[in-house]
């Protein structure tokens, strides 16, 4: 985008607003696509979309399908590292309070809404509340980087 209302900057970070402005454009990160109308839609960002076996997955796909399940509170997909799909889909779930799920149960209930190989391959259960930032937004970096440690770059 560009436009007289869009950023110079962020503030005493000269590399972000390196990556982020260039010719005279600002690009978000965001990821999305405009219909046969013409309307935009916002899909995800392009640092949380999840490349497995070739194949694009959304992450906001597959919370919102988390979202639907009656137990789940929280939901955080994340790409974590596969020898074998390059990345594979895993979610961070919290429960509502008194409720709970299998693995299993989920990955089903996410099957029935969404394509498979959208799926989770693996859920982390966790008791606490995910990290958010002062905004009230997942912090998925924080729930990503300790699978990626030690690897020169966040993709397989």
């Amino acid at each position: 985008m560009r436009g007289d209302n869009v950023m110079t900057g962020y503030l005493n970070n000269e590399k972000a607003s390196a990556e982020a402005l260039k010719d005279g454009w600002m690009h978000s990160g965001d990821a999305g696509f405009m219909d046969d109308e013409g309307f935009l839609y916002i899909a995800d960002r392009l640092k949380d979309m999840i490349v497995t076996g070739g194949e694009n997955v959304y992450s906001v796909d597959v919370e919102r399908a988390l979202y639907q399940h009656p137990a789940v509170r929280e939901a955080a997909v994340i790409g974590i590292p596969s020898d074998r799909w390059g990345e594979a889909v895993h979610a961070v779930v919290v429960f509502k309070d008194g409720q709970s799920a299998t693995e299993q149960d989920l990955i089903v209930h996410c099957r029935c809404l969404i394509g498979g190989y959208k799926c989770p391959r693996s859920i982390e259960f966790r008791t606490d509340p995910l990290p958010v930032t002062p905004v009230g937004k997942i912090r998925k970096n924080v729930l990503r980087d300790p699978y990626w440690e030690g690897r020169s770059r966040k993709i397989n």
